[in-house]
């Protein structure tokens, strides 16, 4: 059924990774990027809306300043980017204008995301390009990202961003063609299918970087974004960018991550994965249990300590007396008010500090240890 909801899906999110483009040698390979261009362009005449976050800026830069290899470090992985960008971006728009398609690039930094109302932002400006039939092209800002603001890889970014386009399905592409049971280059080993749920992939070693050293994700970022989309009611299909045209005609290809569960508002799904938490609230046993059993606002009485120095507004973790985070949410007070209501009922505070310190609207439940 999922693999028919990708093949039927109006609005779609396609990730290319740097290996699938780009290389060491070479740079960029402009045939495979129109082979992948004239895939998407054919959804386009079909009807459908596609939204292509596409890495390679950096890789594309590396051959114009004669550098042999991944920069180490990040004002040299910066200058190959915002030369490979320029190039990259009009290789685009020349091979998506050959089928009288116009691009829009669409550069994010973590912290555009991160930040409510950059997010909120740039779904909007997504949402009007596709409104206006343009096909956006969304890549990290590698040109000012730090590596305290970096997403790191650009799969989670287009998990992130299927969200954000509310996209009905996303395709995940690279040099690999599936996700596999073990090693294909090392012995026998299986494609996967279908994958439900991560304790399927317990006992399966997922690959971490590409090995012609342009990219900077591997199979185990997929996978996690694979799951972060999936939980979001979004349908994934992990493949290779050769058969891209198949994945997204519904055909037997690649590993599918089915959706479930109902799709997130954007402000639950804001909180769960994008948003950078700015510090933690401390509670004790009785609070865990109000909001995590009840679904409870937490008030201050529950409170046990603060730690960080936030302002209202910020997402903080909340953390039970075994270090838990249960929960993460939008605090109403700054951290340097908080100590003065800490364990105090309602009744007992002034009037202008009676409000709840999360309110319930304002959080999602999370399972993770502090500092994991």
């Amino acid at each position: 059924m999922s693999r028919a909801a990708v093949a039927g899906a109006h609005r779609v999110v396609v990730k290319v990774g740097s290996s699938s483009l780009t290389s060491l040698e070479h740079g960029l390979d402009t045939d495979r990027l129109r082979a992948l261009v004239d895939v998407l362009a054919g959804l386009r005449a079909a009807g459908r809306e596609v939204v292509l976050v596409s890495s390679g800026a950096i890789g594309t830069g590396l051959a114009p300043l004669g550098i042999t290899g991944r920069p180490r470090d990040l004002a040299t992985a910066q200058a190959a980017a915002s030369v490979g960008q320029l190039r990259l971006m009009a290789a685009y728009a020349e091979a998506f204008t050959a089928h009288g398609a116009t691009v829009g690039q669409v550069l994010l930094t973590a912290d555009d995301l991160t930040r409510r109302g950059h997010y909120r932002n740039a779904r909007q400006t997504v949402d009007r390009l596709l409104a206006l039939g343009v096909v956006p092209v969304v890549n990290e800002n590698d040109t000012v990202a730090t590596e305290e603001i970096r997403f790191g890889d650009n799969d989670r970014l287009a998990a992130l961003v299927a969200h954000l386009a509310v996209a009905d399905a996303l395709v995940l592409l690279s040099d690999i063609d599936a996700v596999y049971d073990g090693d294909p280059r090392e012995g026998a080993a299986s494609r996967i299918d279908t994958v439900s749920d991560p304790a399927e992939l317990a006992s399966v070693v997922l690959g971490s970087a590409s090995r012609n050293g342009v990219g900077t994700g591997g199979m185990a970022t997929k996978v996690e974004a694979a799951f972060i989309a999936a939980r979001a009611g979004v349908p994934v299909v992990v493949t290779s960018t050769a058969q891209a045209g198949a994945a997204l005609a519904g055909e037997q290809v690649g590993t599918l991550f089915p959706a479930h569960g109902r799709r997130p508002s954007a402000r639950q799904f804001w909180l769960r994965y994008a948003s950078r938490p700015r510090g933690q609230v401390l509670l004790d046993a009785g609070a865990v249990a109000a909001v995590r059993d009840r679904g409870a606002s937490l008030l201050a009485a529950g409170i046990t300590g603060v730690a960080g120095d936030f302002l209202a507004d910020d997402p903080v973790e909340l953390v039970g007396p075994d270090g838990v985070v249960v929960a993460r949410g939008l605090v109403s007070y700054d951290a340097r008010e908080l100590p003065a209501l800490l364990g105090r009922k309602t009744a007992e505070l002034d009037p202008e500090h009676r409000r709840e310190v999360v309110h319930r609207d304002e959080m999602v439940l999370v399972r993770t240890r502090a500092g994991a």
